[in-house]
């Protein structure tokens, strides 16, 4: 018999996100195979226009030109350069969503949308969970009123949330003891935890793959330059996804994959505004079109919106029948 009373079975939980995932990679390999194309497992780099060197996984290159070239590159986890920071050895997302056991107490550097779901998850599963944010408010590209509303929640669930929080450096080791400090509107702080999470941004993976060989050009930031068609600098070759600087929320990138089709057959065919879209799914999780209230009262003050507040009591309910 186990006299613990309820807790969190976080092998259990690891096995259910595994199963999940391995049936989603089965169904699109499925797919892909259904489809007739040709896969190759391996690591490719340009080595001229239109075309790829790839080191396959299984020993041995290969060699693939092609007239039409899609780049679905993705992205990945950004490593602010903090002191100490790369030596704590921090999870990002990867690394916390293959946890088997639960932080006793989590930090997460970073309240945007990966930084809030996750804090959000960890705190329901039974862990302590701290989020410094650098900038004044969570999810820092929403409305302020999103931002402060979000904080509320987290606080009343229990999160604690540190605004204008800049980090200095970090001790110790995440998965034993790691301690972080920073300055905030109270002074010098410091913080001490068990497992540190970051979450404060995202980097295109554009880098070491040889793009200049092809003559495809990135913006200051590292991303893709395309137009609104999604094709790059060079003719013959379009960008979609994270890595040409779309929104990076699964509904953009799916509108991306289906521009491409429609940029081939019809001549007029475009992206839609991605930026216009965004989306997050911590409990209450919100949606929002068009531009940001701010934004748009900043920039067209005649046209006119209407903003609806959800009441808390009701997302409060909603928040405890989910997790029920």
């Amino acid at each position: 018999m186990d006299w613990r009373g309820p807790y969190v079975n976080m092998a259990a939980v690891q096995r259910r996100k595994s199963t999940m995932v391995e049936e989603l990679r089965k169904m699109h390999l499925d797919h892909t195979k259904a489809s007739g194309a040709d896969l190759i497992m391996g690591v490719a780099r340009f080595v001229g226009p239109r075309t790829v060197e790839i080191e396959l996984r299984d020993g041995g290159t290969r060699t693939v030109s092609g007239d039409r070239l899609f780049l679905d590159l993705g992205s990945r986890a950004a490593i602010p350069e903090l002191p100490g920071l790369t030596e704590a050895k921090p999870m990002t997302h990867v690394e916390a969503l293959d946890l088997d056991c639960l932080p006793k107490h989590l930090i997460v550097l970073g309240g945007g949308y990966v930084g809030l779901e996750l804090s959000q998850a960890f705190r329901r599963f039974g862990s302590e969970v701290t989020v410094l944010e650098e900038g004044p408010q969570l999810a820092s590209r929403e409305d302020p009123d999103i931002g402060a509303a979000l904080k509320d929640l987290f606080v009343d669930e229990g999160i604690k949330v540190a605004l204008n929080a800049k980090v200095r450096r970090v001790e110790g080791h995440s998965g034993n003891n790691v301690q972080v400090y920073f300055n905030a509107e109270r002074g010098d702080l410091t913080i001490e935890g068990s497992d540190l999470l970051v979450a404060t941004g995202r980097k295109a993976n554009t880098d070491a793959i040889g793009l200049d060989k092809a003559g495809i050009q990135l913006d200051a930031h590292g991303y893709i330059k395309v137009n609104d068609r999604l094709e790059t600098t060079v003719e013959n070759v379009w960008a979609m996804g994270d890595c040409a600087d779309s929104p990076q929320f699964t509904h953009v990138g799916s509108d991306d994959f289906s521009i491409v089709p429609r940029t081939l057959a019809v001549a007029t065919a475009q992206r839609a505004i991605a930026s216009s879209l965004s989306a997050c799914s911590p409990t209450p999780s919100w949606r929002e079109s068009g531009r940001m209230r701010s934004r748009r009262v900043a920039t067209a003050s005649s046209i006119g919106w209407r903003k609806y507040r959800w009441p808390k009591c009701f997302a409060r309910k909603q928040s405890a029948s989910r997790a029920a």
